[in-house]
């Protein structure tokens, strides 16, 4: 027999006491960072850094990439924000935050950090988008309590497993838990390369870029909020550009550390002596 799991949200907030309260995009993008903090830290110990690294970067990479997730979400909805009032465009806490800003604003603040504090910034990043992924797989279920970020609407008839059904009755591609499984997916696979073997600084944030740039680009095309260039869909436009980046820092991680080895190679030649005389003058 078959049977359909309906997801509907219970609402954004997870507590309210008279003018407080707790929303679960809040609370979960803080678990996902102290969780990233804790991974981070460790993967960073296993590179040969200081235990003190991760947390004298974590203040700069939020700094970094919380204006920029909501300024990029902005700038591509713009009509909804340009007739006030001003603060919404700061009310982080009503979700409207694009992770390709979050990734721009933390690549500058990643390489100011390693800048200042004279550090390798590929190793650096390797150590992080483990955390990155497993956040944004936490982090979509944020979208979830919000009821944003879904799909297309189904037909009644849909013999979809798991079906996200709205406040107004309807049911849609739950979209946002796509790209949770994926995104869980990916930091399973990133955890093992990083377990696995020493890579080349640079690889595994060049397997991040190609392997959440791929899911991005398709579940993209079943979404129904897209931020939008025109007529084409600004997340498939990036997840594009961003796989032809991942692919050539891979590329050219692994020679940089071909020519390493070459360079640390002792040439072996055999040891040819010349047997002479000297000047006992029999040459023969």
């Amino acid at each position: 027999m078959f049977t359909t799991l309906v997801l509907q949200s219970p609402g954004p907030l997870v507590f309210s006491w008279g003018p407080f309260s707790l929303r679960w995009y809040g609370l979960l993008i803080g678990l996902s960072t102290v969780l990233g903090l804790f991974l981070a830290r460790h993967l960073a110990e296993r590179r040969g850094l200081s235990p003190d690294v991760m947390p004298n970067l974590l203040p700069w990479l939020v700094v970094g990439s919380l204006p920029l997730a909501r300024l990029y979400y902005v700038a591509f909805e713009w009509e909804r924000y340009r007739h006030g009032p001003w603060w919404k465009v700061l009310a982080l806490w009503q979700g409207g935050m694009a992770i390709h800003g979050a990734l721009l604003g933390g690549s500058i603040a990643l390489y100011l950090f390693a800048r200042q504090q004279r550090l390798n910034f590929w190793l650096l990043a390797d150590c992080i988008v483990p955390s990155l992924s497993l956040g944004q797989g936490i982090g979509r279920w944020g979208n979830f309590f919000n009821n944003e970020a879904y799909g297309e609407a189904l037909p009644p008839d849909s013999r979809l497993w798991v079906q996200l059904q709205l406040p107004d009755g309807s049911r849609v591609h739950p979209t946002f838990l796509y790209e949770s499984l994926w995104n869980f997916s990916l930091f399973g696979i990133l955890l093992f390369l990083s377990y696995r073997r020493r890579l080349p600084p640079g690889t595994l944030l060049g397997f991040y870029l190609v392997g959440y740039s791929l899911g991005r680009f398709w579940i993209e095309g079943l979404r129904t909020d897209s931020l939008m260039l025109g007529s084409l869909r600004v997340a498939q436009v990036v997840s594009l550009a961003l796989i032809a980046v991942g692919l050539a820092l891979i590329g050219t991680a692994q020679r940089r550390a071909s020519r390493q080895e070459e360079g640390r190679a002792i040439p072996t030649q055999p040891l040819e002596k010349e047997i002479s005389n000297g000047g006992s003058g029999d040459h023969r």
